[in-house]
């Protein structure tokens, strides 16, 4: 049994779901003035499904702290409703979730590798994080930091948010995932990540770790190290992965219905870079559209745009 506290150990031999699993917050009264960084940090940490009342129309709220999952939920789920962003005001990082960080409470030895917490992100905007100096863990996830647990992302929008500039193997401006429960794939569903600027994956990042992809539009970010993974001699490393930026053993990645378009790498892969080093990994391409993404070091031969390494070639369909 994971959980170690009383009241947790009596709940789970009833029938019933644990009480934060069916939780429903609302942060706000109704005004934007009513809905505030703290309220949103409170929340979070107390899980559940999280919504809004902060008026008719579309608000920012400019997180003072960074909201961090606690890992005795079971679900937090964070609904915007399409009228609410979160703002690292170029500052911080906007949304933390560690399985393994004993400080969000350590629940099993096998912490990068359990159900829960299941982090689900739907009808909100994160703008401006910044994670720069956040090096725990590898650095990377300038809005959104997750190892562990499950990850789901839909109708969501990434702007202008930030990671270290250089460096190898970090990244992720938008989003940084390392470790999915049974090494399930992280789904993005329309959202829209613009602007996003890292040392790799100017949006997304990961190592090891399996994405499903579907309707989404990238645009507009970088990949700004310089030197590659390893680096070279002089080089601080970094720089592959304009939009995307996957490494790791065996993973997969499935991309279909989407836009990726205008973003860049100084290294390897202005679109995607992906690389499986045992050569097991896939990636599949369906119904999408990647154009002028330049590569400024290295891509594949025939697929502009991408840097591939892994079992065969990129399975392009339409």
């Amino acid at each position: 049994m994971r959980l170690l506290l009383p009241a947790v150990l009596l709940a789970s031999v009833l029938p019933a779901a644990p009480a934060q699993a069916a939780a429903v917050q609302t942060i706000g009264t109704g005004t934007p003035a009513s809905c505030t960084s703290q309220a949103v940090v409170k929340a979070v940490a107390k899980g559940g499904t999280i919504r809004f009342a902060c008026g008719p129309k579309p608000v920012t709220i400019k997180m003072t702290a960074t909201a961090k999952v606690r890992n005795t939920s079971r679900d937090v789920v964070i609904d915007g409703g399409g009228k609410v962003t979160l703002s690292g005001m170029g500052k911080r990082r906007i949304l933390y979730m560690n399985t393994c960080d004993r400080a969000q409470v350590w629940t099993t030895s096998h912490c990068q590798d359990q159900a829960t917490p299941r982090l689900t992100i739907k009808n909100i905007g994160f703008a401006d994080g910044n994670s720069i100096g956040r090096r725990a863990e590898g650095g990377g996830g300038g809005a959104v930091f997750v190892r562990g647990g499950r990850l789901s992302v839909s109708n969501a929008t990434f702007t202008r948010n930030r990671c270290e500039a250089s460096g190898p193997d970090l990244g992720g401006a938008a989003i940084r995932v390392l470790d999915q429960y049974k090494d399930l794939p992280v789904t993005v569903r329309k959202s829209r990540f613009t602007n996003g600027t890292c040392a790799n994956g100017g949006a997304l990042s990961s190592i090891g770790v399996s994405w499903v992809v579907v309707d989404s539009v990238f645009t507009g970010n970088r990949a700004t190290g310089s030197g590659a993974n390893p680096a070279r001699s002089g080089k601080p490393g970094g720089g592959s992965g304009g939009a995307l930026y996957m490494d790791g053993n065996y993973f997969t990645v499935k991309i279909s219905g989407s836009t990726i378009r205008n973003n860049r790498a100084n290294e390897g892969g202005g679109a995607i870079f992906f690389v499986s080093n045992d050569d097991t990994g896939t990636l599949h391409i369906t119904k999408s559209k990647l154009a002028d993404n330049p590569s400024l070091g290295f891509e594949t031969s025939g697929f502009p745009g991408i840097f591939f390494k892994g079992k065969g070639k990129p399975q392009i369909t339409r």
